[in-house]
């Protein structure tokens, strides 16, 4: 079941550099792009990075409506990170093609992408000069959520091997989050 997490809380969600899912919505449009450029830069409130290239119909919806989620998929949509991430929203309808379910969000227009196992809701906070160089995008998370049975009490607990996140290292290669060790202070 997906249960809202704690905004100041939502740095936990990507802090161990799972790769996302970046949807994005404007204008009738809509479109999901592979990202494992993605990480947590605060804590209250939260914000988030992610690098989305100026060629894609994502930044181009991301322009225009200036939100986007952060979807953070598992083991089992290892092809679809792979799909969406080798085909150009331009000429295909991603979520169609692939067979994509989408979620409503709870506070952007952006859907969430189904059967991940964390979602971020973020704002745009305007760094044109950093987004027109860098494509380096600062937002502000305005809602997050996650799958209560890979994620409770702040903390990950993949016992399920399929709903363990990804790690994207190039050509098609991923690792799987490893089993968890706890050393020390467990804040």
């Amino acid at each position: 079941m997906r249960v809202d997490v704690p905004l100041p809380k939502a740095y936990l969600l990507l802090n161990h550099g799972p790769v996302t899912l970046v949807s994005s919505h404007a204008a009738e449009r809509r479109n999901v792009m592979a990202a494992s450029w993605a990480m947590p830069l605060d804590f209250d409130p939260p914000k988030v990075a992610v690098v989305i290239d100026r060629n894609t119909l994502t930044r181009e919806l991301v322009d225009a409506s200036g939100e986007f989620a952060l979807n953070v998929p598992s083991r089992m949509l290892a092809a679809t990170v792979v799909e969406v991430g080798s085909a150009s929203g331009r000429t295909v309808d991603k979520w169609s093609r692939f067979g994509i379910g989408a979620l409503p969000a709870a506070r952007i227009a952006a859907p969430l992408v189904a059967d991940c196992i964390a979602w971020l809701e973020c704002r745009v906070l305007a760094e044109r000069p950093t987004e027109q160089r860098y494509d380096l995008f600062v937002a502000e998370v305005v809602a997050a959520s996650a799958d209560d049975r890979v994620f409770s009490a702040g903390r990950w607990h993949f016992g399920d091997e399929a709903l363990r996140s990804l790690h994207y290292v190039a050509g098609g290669q991923f690792f799987a989050t490893g089993e968890a060790l706890a050393v020390g202070a467990t804040a």
